[in-house]
C-alpha cells in the first residue's frame, strides 16, 4: 500500500510539474519586448526595458521644439526601445528581418554598451542614405537630396540671399561656418531626413522611436503637425481663440498626405530656393475645377487676389527673431494681411495673403553678423497660404442687404476707413528695416481710389 502510495505521489508531483511549466510557459511571453533574448546583442539589449534603464546615458542638454514650443521630455531609454506598439509588425517585415547593424552598424554579441556603439555606429541611418537606403530606395533618395522637405533650401536661401551670396546649390556651403551651424542647431531641427517621419518621432515630439521601430506612414498629429505647429496645425485645428477647424478637416477628415503627395514630399530632384515653385504642389484647382466664374466674388476676384485672401481666417504671426538669444521679439499673435503678391513670378496674382516671418538684420548678431548686408533683398511679410479654410469668412459673408464687397473694400465712414485693417500699409510697419524691407508689397497708393472717397 505504501509503495503505492509513493508511485501515485510520484506521478502526481510529476505531473504538476509538467503541467504547471506547461501553464508557466504560456504566462511568459516569446515576443523579446520582455527581455527575453540574451543582453549580449543590439535586439536582446533594446528589448530589456529594465536593463535600458540601469545603462542609459542621460540628457545633457534639451531638446529643441521650435516655434512650436518646448519639445516634450521622454527619457533616454524610452527614445530606444524596441517595445510598444508596432515592434512585432515591425520584426515581420524586411527591414525587420534584417540584422541591426546592416544599417546602423556597430557591434553586435556583445553587452558592452561602449563596444557595442564603436565601428562608425549610425543612430539614424537615413541621415547617411546614400549608403544606408539607396540600395533599395535608389529614386526616393536621389530626389531627396535637393526635397525642400529634408534639406530646407528655401529656408537656406533666404539666409544667403539676405548676407548678399545669391541662391543656388552650393550658395549656403559659402556661408560661414558659425552662421552654418547656427542654422543646423536652431533653424534644421524640423527639417527631416526618412527616419524622422517612417520610423520616429519628430525632435520637436521629443524624438526617439515612434512605434517599437515600425515603418510608418507619417501620422498628421504625431508627425506632421508635431513640427508644423505653429503655422500649419494651429491654424488646420482651429486652436485659436474664435478660429475654426479647417473645412477640409471638418467636412472631408482630410490628413496632411490627401493634398501633399510622397512626391512632393520626398522631392522631384529638381533644386528649388521657394517651396512654392515645387511643381507638385498641391493647388486648389486640383479638386475645386471649373469656379472662375461660379459666382461673383470668383468672377471679379479670381485672377486678382489668391483664394485665402477670402477664405481663411486670422493665422499666427511673430517677427524679429535673435538667433541664439531672445527668440522672436515681436510674439506670436492672430492677425491677417493682405499686401501687393511678393512672388508674382511664382503666383500670379496682383494681391495675396502675408504673414510676418522672424528674419531681422541682426538675427544671426550672436554668430559674428552684427546686421545681415543685404537684408532688404526680400520682403519681411512673406506669401502665405494658411491652412484654416472656410467657405464662409468674415469678408465673404456679409449682413443681408449690403453689397458684396462690404466686409473687404475699404469703406469711408465720416473719417474713419473700414476694413482697413485687412491690408498691409506702411504705417503697419514697426521697424525702420521693416519699412525699407518692404516698400514692393505695401498697398500704399496702390488699392482703388474710390474706396478713400
Amino acid at each position: 500500500m505504501e509503495r503505492w502510495i509513493t508511485k501515485l505521489s510520484i506521478i502526481v508531483f510529476t505531473s504538476l510539474i509538467i503541467f504547471g511549466c506547461q501553464k508557466e510557459d504560456i504566462k511568459v511571453p516569446t515576443d523579446p519586448l520582455q527581455g527575453g533574448l540574451a543582453k549580449n546583442s543590439c535586439e536582446g539589449c533594446h528589448t530589456n526595458y529594465d536593463l535600458l534603464k540601469q545603462i542609459h546615458s542621460p540628457d545633457t542638454t534639451h531638446a529643441a521644439g521650435g516655434c512650436g514650443g518646448d519639445a516634450p521630455h521622454i527619457e533616454p531609454y524610452d527614445r530606444v526601445y524596441l517595445g510598444g506598439t508596432g515592434y512585432t509588425e515591425f520584426k515581420n517585415t524586411y527591414h525587420g528581418k534584417m540584422k541591426c547593424t546592416t544599417c546602423h552598424n556597430g557591434v553586435d554579441g556583445t553587452d558592452d554598451k561602449k563596444l557595442a556603439h564603436t565601428n562608425n555606429f549610425i543612430k539614424h541611418p537615413s541621415k547617411s542614405a546614400d549608403e544606408k537606403c539607396a540600395n533599395c530606395h535608389p529614386s526616393i533618395v536621389a530626389n531627396a537630396k535637393n526635397s525642400i522637405h529634408e534639406q530646407g533650401t528655401g529656408q537656406k536661401s533666404m539666409v544667403t540671399l539676405r548676407s548678399g551670396l545669391g541662391t543656388g546649390l552650393n550658395a549656403f556651403e559659402q556661408l560661414t561656418h558659425a552662421i552654418k551651424d547656427a542654422y543646423n542647431t536652431n533653424c534644421a531641427s524640423c527639417h527631416a531626413s526618412c527616419g524622422d517621419c517612417h520610423v520616429n518621432r519628430p525632435t520637436a515630439g521629443g524624438g526617439g522611436l515612434y512605434k517599437g521601430h515600425q515603418f510608418v506612414k507619417p501620422d498628421m498629429r504625431d508627425h506632421c503637425t508635431t513640427c508644423h505647429t505653429s503655422r500649419g496645425g494651429h491654424a488646420y485645428y482651429g486652436v485659436a481663440a474664435g478660429t475654426q477647424p479647417d473645412v477640409h478637416l471638418t467636412k472631408k477628415g482630410f490628413t496632411c498626405m490627401d493634398c501633399h503627395s510622397k512626391h512632393e514630399i520626398h522631392g522631384d530632384g529638381n533644386y528649388y530656393d521657394q517651396r512654392y515653385k515645387m511643381a507638385s504642389l498641391p493647388k486648389c484647382s486640383n479638386c475645386h475645377t471649373n469656379i472662375n466664374n461660379s459666382n461673383a466674388y470668383h468672377l471679379a476676384h479670381f485672377n486678382t487676389f489668391n483664394c485665402n485672401t477670402c477664405h481663411s481666417q486670422d493665422y499666427n504671426n511673430c517677427g524679429s527673431c535673435h538667433i541664439g538669444g531672445a527668440g522672436a521679439r515681436i510674439p506670436s499673435y492672430q492677425g491677417f494681411k493682405i499686401a501687393i503678391n511678393p512672388i508674382p513670378q511664382t503666383k500670379n496674382y496682383k494681391f495675396a495673403t502675408v504673414r510676418r516671418s522672424l528674419m531681422a538684420p541682426d538675427s544671426w548678431k550672436e554668430y559674428g553678423v552684427t546686421n545681415l548686408p543685404n537684408f532688404d533683398v526680400r520682403p519681411t511679410y512673406k506669401y502665405t497660404t494658411p491652412h484654416n479654410i472656410l467657405k464662409w469668412t468674415s469678408r465673404t459673408q456679409v449682413a443681408a442687404g449690403k453689397a458684396c464687397y462690404d466686409n473687404c473694400h475699404i469703406v469711408k465712414e465720416g473719417n474713419n476707413y473700414r476694413n482697413k485693417s485687412l491690408y498691409l500699409f506702411n504705417s503697419d510697419l514697426i521697424e525702420s528695416w521693416e519699412i525699407s524691407a518692404n516698400q514692393g508689397i505695401i498697398v500704399d497708393g496702390k488699392l482703388p481710389a474710390n474706396w478713400f472717397q
